[in-house]
């Protein structure tokens, strides 16, 4: 339980995201080094890197791509791209639009744009109706300018809720996208998973879904179905959080290349964007995409029940929100807290909090003293809240 003095809960935050940044997605054994222009195949064969193809855009490209969100380093970018990494996905609001002008900056200098996939995403506009279209497609035009691209392979409109996904003007605004050349291919991403999915594949405007999704959804029947049938439309899907925000308070070192496996196991997902940090992690999230058969230590740490039960992830489901009386987003304070502590991505943290829109924010928590809110799902929400408040109120 967390003390109730404010500097020992900031001292102690402040240590687990630093532990964060130091270990997650660290391999679990020695890694093969990437050098040269190319990623080596694997020693004594000559297996080259899996690619799929991306649903109906027909793009095709390797299983693993980048999700640049974390990453400040542009280093980071080019060994990527030399390991074999093809797809990069970033967006208007990462570290407040310098990640999308870092990306540009990398893949101009290195010459390499006819080569990559490149992904953006705007933020879901909020206003009076008739302003959504034009604000859509002014963000767009904002992503391209940091990018310093005349356009990108898709546009996204980033963490839409499913009550938006029949608005006409998103509709409208990412059909224009398309018209006006500034994206090849449009869709959108979403913490909504099910919902939106089938929704999705009802509309039929979507080319592109990237969503959450990983071993801890493996009982998620609906939502098994929801990307099956969303695939079946040719709607090309990327994973989010695959690997659960990459660490554990309670479940020990996460096998992060167990995660990325089951979660590419699913033929319906083209490819998935881990966020590397440290050149340790585009190697070992690299090799998964030469073979997605499982180690015996890779499939007996999946088959660990316990591991399961001590990992805290909030899967947005929203059926904590009936617990908390003053009716706070505790989803989103969740994920607040998962780019903070296990991204130590504090901009983020801090964007996503700003975002919460009226009095459903933390602030609204500054008055408890004891947090009755409640996850079926074993997440500490009253520790997770007061590292939030020792941070940020």
């Amino acid at each position: 339980m967390p003390s109730d003095c404010p500097d020992q809960n900031r001292r102690k935050f402040l240590s687990q995201a630093s532990f964060a940044v130091a270990t997650a997605g660290l391999a679990r054994g020695p890694h093969t080094w990437m050098t040269g222009g190319q990623a080596p195949a694997a020693q004594g064969s000559s297996k080259l890197l899996i690619e799929r193809t991306l649903g109906k855009t027909g793009i095709r490209i390797p299983i693993v791509s980048m999700g640049v969100m974390n990453c400040n380093n542009p280093e980071i970018i080019k060994r990527a791209y030399d390991a074999g990494v093809r797809f990069f996905d970033t967006a208007q609001s990462y570290q407040g639009g310098r990640n999308e002008e870092m990306l540009g900056s990398v893949i101009a200098q290195m010459g390499v744009r006819d080569k990559v996939i490149i992904q953006t995403k705007a933020e879901v506009p909020r206003g009076p109706a008739g302003s959504i279209r034009s604000r859509v497609l002014q963000d767009f035009a904002g992503c391209l300018k940091r990018l310093k691209m005349e356009n990108v392979d898709v546009m996204l409109i980033h963490q839409i809720p499913n009550d938006m996904m029949s608005n006409p003007e998103i509709i409208e605004a990412l059909k224009e996208a398309k018209s006006q050349k500034l994206a090849r291919f449009v869709g959108v991403s979403t913490h909504e998973e099910t919902a939106v999915l089938n929704s999705a594949a009802a509309a039929g405007f979507c080319d592109v879904i990237q969503f959450r999704y990983n071993f801890l959804n493996a009982d998620d029947k609906d939502m098994l179905q929801a990307l099956r049938n969303a695939a079946s439309k040719g709607i090309g899907l990327i994973a989010m959080k695959t690997q659960t925000g990459g660490r554990s308070r309670n479940a020990g070192p996460l096998n992060q290349t167990a995660m990325l496996k089951w979660v590419l196991q699913h033929p319906e997902i083209t490819t998935a964007v881990p966020g590397y940090t440290n050149f340790d992690q585009v190697a070992e999230s690299i090799s998964v995409a030469y073979g997605l058969d499982y180690t015996s230590e890779e499939k007996s740490w999946l088959e660990n029940r316990s591991v399961r039960l001590a990992i805290e992830f909030c899967r947005q489901c929203g059926t904590c929100l009936p617990t908390c009386p003053r009716g706070v987003e505790v989803p989103t304070l969740m994920r607040t807290h998962m780019y903070a502590a296990s991204y130590a991505n504090f901009y983020q943290a801090r964007a996503t909090l700003d975002g919460i829109h009226g009095n459903a924010g933390l602030k609204r928590c500054a008055g408890c003293t004891d947090c009755t809110a409640r996850c079926r799902y074993n997440i500490n929400i009253r520790e997770n809240i007061a590292e939030l408040k020792a941070m940020y109120v």
